[in-house]
């Protein structure tokens, strides 16, 4: 395999599921060029999704991120409520819906049956077996991870999945469009949290130990990771940004694979149980602004 991959843009990109990630990774493509096509469950969900977008490319136009307008952007995203109502002629096909194996092999099966046989399948799956997944597909071959990291726009980093039984030429191709984003790729085996959710869960984890057991304050904590170990973002906003109820259920997934090491602290279930979930909610292990 040859590292000098290059790249490449999609001509026409479908995005299964318009919440927080998969109207990141839609806004990506479309500034990038494509022509995006959202599937959400409903027309409401739809017109939600398509706000997201719009919302991303202000953000971005205020910045001076783009080099047209956020309204010509936007003229490239086309909705739909139904995944058969994807393009046959769909270059990739991402299903950016919840960690749930069994949604994640419905939606894909319904793409796979409503594009061609050239279309690159993807999940945004952060910690899910691809190769489980891809047993409920007719071609695996052409079916890998892109796990895009939130926020989508302003990450750097795609981790690419290779699955088992994922073609050399899928993979490749994933690689070309990433770079096409102006992103960079990760490339990893599939196994249980990958890469980044396996490590990243698990300092995440230990934070909220810290926390628990009285070590120190959310703010310390998060400061002393930040300034010693010069990460962007500390452990605990980082899980905020995630969602507590998403690093829940990578937790749980993990500890049914990996191990004790990945048990979901008790601090983590009572926030998540109280609905203290982070961002979204606007209180997890700090109080967030509405945004």
């Amino acid at each position: 395999m040859s590292d000098l991959i290059q790249p490449a843009v999609p001509k026409t990109v479908g995005v299964i599921g318009g919440g927080r990630m998969g109207a990141g990774i839609a806004q990506v493509f479309a500034v990038a060029g494509s022509v995006v096509c959202l599937a959400e469950r409903d027309p409401a969900a739809a017109v939600a999704s398509r706000d997201r977008v719009a919302m991303g490319l202000l953000r971005a136009a205020e910045k001076g991120k783009l080099t047209e307008s956020a309204d010509a952007v936007l003229e490239r995203l086309v909705l739909v409520d139904d995944v058969a109502a994807l393009p046959p002629g769909a270059d990739l096909v991402v299903e950016a819906v919840p960690e749930n194996v069994a949604l994640k092999v419905r939606v894909l099966a319904a793409a796979e049956n409503a594009v061609g046989e050239q279309t690159v399948l993807a999940s945004n799956t952060s910690s899910l077996s691809v190769a489980g997944i891809a047993d409920g597909l007719r071609r695996p071959e052409r079916f890998l991870g892109m796990h895009f990291f939130n926020p989508v726009p302003a990450s750097t980093l795609v981790e690419v999945v290779v699955g088992p039984q994922t073609g050399d030429g899928a993979r490749d191709t994933a690689r070309s469009w990433v770079a096409g984003l102006g992103k960079i790729e990760v490339m990893v085996r599939d196994s249980p949290g990958f890469a980044t959710s396996r490590l990243g869960v698990l300092l995440g984890l230990e934070a909220i130990r810290m926390l628990e057991e009285g070590v120190a304050d959310a703010m310390a904590i998060d400061r002393a990771m930040e300034l010693g170990y010069r990460h962007p973002m500390g452990p605990l906003r980082s899980t905020d940004l995630v969602g507590l109820d998403v690093r829940l259920a990578i937790a749980e997934h993990l500890h049914s694979e990996l191990g004790d090491r990945f048990a979901p602290p008790k601090l983590l279930r009572d926030k998540v149980a109280r609905g203290e979930l982070g961002r979204k909610t606007g209180q997890g292990f700090f109080t967030w602004e509405a945004s």
